[in-house]
């Protein structure tokens, strides 16, 4: 099996990171190849090493402007010959210029419903809406800040009792499932990008109605769900 060569962008504790890896058996169809991190003492960098990937940081201070940045990221990204970029906790805003050098190539997690609650403290400002649902959603990146094509989403109940970091572990909780099932699916060319939206295999539905049901199992039968 060919796998798809993949880049992962961190600046944290790279959980997503550590849930992809961990996910990229040699029967998975995507090989992380490369993490790069735009802060040298990101902890999830350990992740990468400890498994045996090879980590890199190309830190924004180190350069001039946005655009020298970026570069020095493109040229890193081209270097390990990546074919697909996970964003996993990166803090930093992409450029569209550099964008459109990865067409529909770059991944994102975001802990929302997308379109709603968008940017950033989304779990405050879901407590504060009163809504009863919430999740997370994986999507194809474009310009605009959490826009661009829904490749999957997790949805999570918002219980009465919940406080900011209570809701956000079981939003994270959904993501770690959500995310090596959004690859599968993209690498695996069950879910394509189509103009502004993402098209799904149809036989996916013929076993479940949705991508992702938080109390059972992921479609793939163990890539996405539990």
């Amino acid at each position: 099996m060919e796998r798809v060569r993949v880049a992962v962008l961190i600046s944290g504790r790279g959980s997503n990171l550590q849930t992809l890896i961990r996910a990229a058996r040699p029967d998975f169809p995507a090989e992380i190849v490369h993490v790069v991190s735009d802060t040298p003492d990101a902890p999830g960098l350990a992740h990468g090493r400890d498994a045996g990937i090879p980590v890199r940081v190309v830190d924004r201070r180190d350069h001039a402007n946005r655009a020298a940045f970026e570069a020095a990221l493109e040229s890193c990204l081209r270097e390990v010959e990546a074919e697909w970029v996970c964003l996993a906790g990166f803090m930093r805003v992409l450029t569209a210029d550099f964008i459109a050098a990865w067409p529909d190539k770059i991944l994102n997690i975001h802990p929302s419903l997308l379109p709603a609650f968008k940017g950033l403290h989304t779990h405050e400002r879901v407590l504060a809406a009163g809504v009863r649902f919430t999740g997370c959603t994986v999507h194809v990146v474009r310009p605009a800040v959490d826009d661009g094509p829904v490749i999957a989403q997790a949805v999570v109940p918002v219980l009465p009792d919940d406080t900011v970091d209570v809701l956000a572990a079981r939003v994270l909780e959904a993501e770690h499932r959500l995310y090596p099932l959004a690859l599968h699916l993209v690498a695996t060319g069950k879910a394509r990008v189509m103009g502004d939206r993402v098209e799904i295999n149809r036989d996916l539905f013929a076993t479940s109605p949705a991508l992702f049901n938080p109390g059972g199992k992921g479609i793939e039968g163990g890539v996405g769900g539990g």
